[in-house]
């Protein structure tokens, strides 16, 4: 991570906190944000904070141009100036080398490859800026005259490296007023820790057995394959929705009210259920900025399917297996458009889940390998086809999931939305009761959370988030 863990949570955090409710007014939390956002992405890479300030002065003014010529065809001027800097950086930074390498392999060249190490959250708040840009031209919303609040917008450390990608739109109001009280610092602290446990205690031991079977060359069974992968599946959503939550945590901690990023995914019945409820951020982008401008339902919409989806791929990373995996949900979702779709509203439930979720996991192998090559021996191996030559099941791959049982149950039962259950159940009840059982079981396994996570912490340095790379 940008921080060690542990400093973060109990140094940085609550100095941050401090700083922010002794401040007098609006004014001054602006100022502290600012600043502890600038200071947090620095600490891993000093040189990028001139960048993201760069990029945002540069939006700032092209924001205030499009107002000032606003209805006019000059106002093109400013969106087309805001797509050059934002989606020239993602294609130096992000690209470069990819789209140099594929350039020497169609032409025969050998132009010189520069491998450039990826600006942390670039890929979240360059979109953040275009969003912002195409809403004030549309008319959606006004341009932000005040610079340190625009500069708040774009470096707001809860979500900056890795989402959720957060439209101007849904804080607009936030900006100017928001609600900084003892409840939603109660409510946000208890998002947060929840967060926090999804990716300490339940990411994290799943994902360590995930790299130990997907690391070989050749996995050791058919068994072996799919327990792998079936475990980077578990890893990916806790790891990806537990800081989807901590950002939203700690954004109502301040104030602050972001849209919701995962809703459950795995329950999903078809593809497109499933990105309705998987990195909603990034499919509304996409669907309000891409999709609906190219034409939506209205006209070439398979046409506008695949290049939306080649370009979700595209966005992920800088590699033929994102695209790869882009183009091939787009080719699900095209599928069920045409008539896959009714099929599966039709059958039982219970066969359009299993549907789903054979294809995301088998989305998710062309997801975790960069090497095509590794891809098929792996994909061999699941499918014990092509001559792989694997065994159906081994030794080891038994003992690794009866010693890790306990966490899997736990992994499996948190992807179903149970807490909002008992949520629902407990406070719909008159009772008092009833209510303070509740609350006391939420702050006794916040507590738990914390300390298990906190010990956890302490004996490994190394908590990547997966996103942080996109």
């Amino acid at each position: 991570m940008v921080f060690s863990e542990l400093i973060f949570i109990y140094a940085f955090l609550p100095l941050f906190f401090i700083f922010y409710f002794l401040s007098r007014n609006l004014t001054y939390k602006n100022i502290v944000l600012v600043i502890f956002s600038l200071v947090f992405y620095a600490w891993g890479e000093p040189v990028w904070v001139l960048l993201l300030v760069g990029s945002t002065l540069a939006d700032y003014f092209n924001g205030l141009f499009i107002s000032k010529h606003f209805g006019k065809k000059t106002a093109k001027l400013g969106v087309a100036a805001s797509l050059a800097v934002n989606l020239g950086l993602l294609a130096i930074f992000k690209y470069g080398a990819f789209f140099t390498q594929t350039f020497n392999s169609v032409t025969g060249l050998a132009l010189p490859v520069h491998e450039l190490d990826l600006p942390i959250g670039i890929s979240f708040y360059s979109f953040q800026s275009i969003s912002y840009i195409v809403d004030v031209y549309r008319g959606k919303v006004k341009a932000q005259r005040s610079f340190l609040k625009f500069m708040m917008y774009i470096s707001m450390f809860f979500q900056l490296v890795a989402g959720p990608i957060v439209c101007y739109d849904t804080i607009e109001r936030q900006i100017e007023r928001r609600d900084i009280s003892i409840s939603n610092f109660s409510q946000g602290l208890i998002r947060f820790l929840i967060g926090l446990g999804k990716k300490v205690i339940i990411a994290n031991s799943v994902g360590g057995i995930a790299d130990g079977i997907l690391s070989n060359a050749v996995p050791q069974s058919t068994a072996a394959a799919w327990f792998g992968i079936l475990m980077f599946t578990l890893q990916i959503y806790f790891d990806f929705s537990g800081y989807s939550d901590m950002a939203i945590g700690m954004g109502r901690m301040a104030g602050f009210t972001f849209l919701e990023n995962f809703n459950y995914p795995y329950i999903a019945r078809s593809a497109r259920e499933f990105w309705r409820r998987w990195h909603i951020s990034l499919g509304s982008f996409f669907r309000e900025y891409v999709y609906i401008p190219l034409g939506g339902n209205r006209k070439h919409q398979y046409l506008n399917l695949v290049i939306v989806w080649f370009l979700t791929g595209l966005w992920h990373g800088a590699s033929w297996n994102f695209i790869l995996w882009g183009c091939y949900f787009g080719v699900l979702i095209i599928i069920e458009n045409l008539f896959l779709g009714k099929v599966l509203e039709k059958i039982p439930k219970i066969f359009s889940h299993i549907y789903l979720l054979f294809a995301a996991v088998l989305g998710w192998s062309l997801f975790y390998f960069t090497d095509l090559s590794r891809l098929g021996v792996y994909l061999s191996a699941m499918f014990n086809f092509g001559g792989s030559n694997v065994k159906l099941i081994d030794e080891i791959t038994k003992t690794t999931f009866l010693n890790n049982i306990f966490v899997i149950a736990i992994a499996v039962i948190f992807c179903l939305p149970i807490i909002p259950k008992l949520k629902e159940f407990f406070t719909h009840k008159k009772s008092a009761i009833a209510q303070n059982i509740y609350l006391f079981g939420q702050t006794a396994a916040a507590i738990t959370v914390l300390v298990i996570s906190s010990i956890l912490l302490v004996g490994d340095t190394n908590n990547p988030f997966l996103y942080f790379r996109f």
